[in-house]
């Protein structure tokens, strides 16, 4: 039996929330939800309007803001509702979400159930859960000064440290959950961290996109209308935009088709190399993962662009991307010899 059982639960339910927590996030983004709600209450704003005075209340509060100014000054009650479910719903889950960390990593404390490398591995899972909520609230923020948007750069960096945070949790459970020693292969462990970079950029770009509205147009594959790469990749109102492959949309989403094909090449790279070494069933299976999720999200990414982002099909590639990251680091530890009796 394994006695690290209860902590295993405790990272993985982790894992499993911030998943949720990402795909709630990523439908607020596509249902532009996300400046709904023009303040930030870490306590009262965990209770919802109650009645049609506080309904009020909080529309005319959002009337007030940028967006509710420029953009959605027509908006009726009911629709207002609809966005504000979506933002409060993700705003929920982050406060169960601390909740469902602090209070177990306490009582494990208590009881010493955590060794000190547990210690300080929970404690930066800490400091980045306390961070993303001061991020998200930066990223909000943004976009309730005058510009009814918020920054696709903060964006970015809210969902990565998501990423990330999972990525890092799963990690941390992933030698409790394996407790005998692995054989790694070095040659692939390298492959695989160049692997999980390249992905790791794509998903920024993914966020990039999201936050540019990249995704409304050029909606065809694999040319854009008919060219490799138009001249509105990189000439914008003003001209010549050198920096394109960052703020120009057209230009960000160039950048996000072109960096998907190379990470399909390189996966099947991987793949091959993996089939040539003497490799265990359990590794190779974890190779076999990344390329069918790999292929899968090809095919969602070319039919999302293809019919103009729809909220069904944007939220199944976000997801996909959330598997893929966490397979790579299921990968690169099953390929990855560790030590693992400094865990038991």
């Amino acid at each position: 039996m394994n006695h690290n059982k209860p902590v295993i639960i405790w990272l993985l339910s982790g894992c499993f929330l911030i998943f949720i927590m990402v795909v709630v996030g990523g439908i607020t983004r596509i249902t532009d939800s996300g400046l709904s709600m023009v303040k930030w209450e870490l306590f009262m704003g965990a209770i919802p309007p109650l009645n049609n005075l506080q309904w009020e209340e909080v529309f005319t509060l959002y009337q007030q803001s940028p967006e509710g100014k420029k953009l959605n000054y027509n908006f009726t009650l009911s629709e207002f509702k609809y966005i504000y479910f979506w933002e409060y719903l993700h705003r929920m889950i982050g406060r169960l979400l601390g909740l469902v960390f602090i209070i177990p990593f306490i009582i494990f404390l208590i009881k010493k159930k955590l060794n000190s490398k547990l210690i300080k591995q929970s404690i930066i899972l800490l400091i980045l859960g306390g961070m993303q909520g001061a991020i998200g609230w930066w990223m909000v923020k943004s976009g309730l000064i005058d510009n009814p948007h918020v920054s696709h750069y903060r964006l970015s960096i809210h969902l990565i440290v998501a990423f990330l945070t999972c990525a890092f949790t799963f990690w941390v459970a992933l030698p409790l959950i394996y407790t005998k020693k692995l054989k790694g292969d070095k040659k692939i462990s390298q492959l695989l961290i160049l692997y999980f970079i390249l992905v790791i950029i794509q998903i920024i770009y993914g966020a990039f996109v999201a936050g540019l509205d990249a995704g409304e147009g050029f909606n065809t594959w694999p040319k854009m209308l008919g060219e490799w790469m138009p001249e509105s990749v990189y000439i914008d109102a003003n001209g010549y935009n050198p920096i394109w492959f960052l703020e120009h949309r057209w230009g960000v989403q160039f950048i996000h088709r072109k960096l998907a094909l190379v990470i399909f090449i390189f996966t099947f790279y991987i793949w091959a190399k993996g089939r040539k070494s003497t490799i265990n069933i359990i590794q190779r299976k974890s190779l076999n993962l990344i390329a069918l999720l790999v292929i899968t999200q090809s095919i969602v990414g070319v039919l999302t662009l293809v019919y103009g982002v729809p909220i069904t099909l944007a939220s199944i590639h976000q997801i996909i991307a959330f598997s893929l990251l966490m397979s790579i680091v299921y990968s690169l530890f099953l390929f990855k010899e560790i030590k693992l009796k400094t865990y038991q």
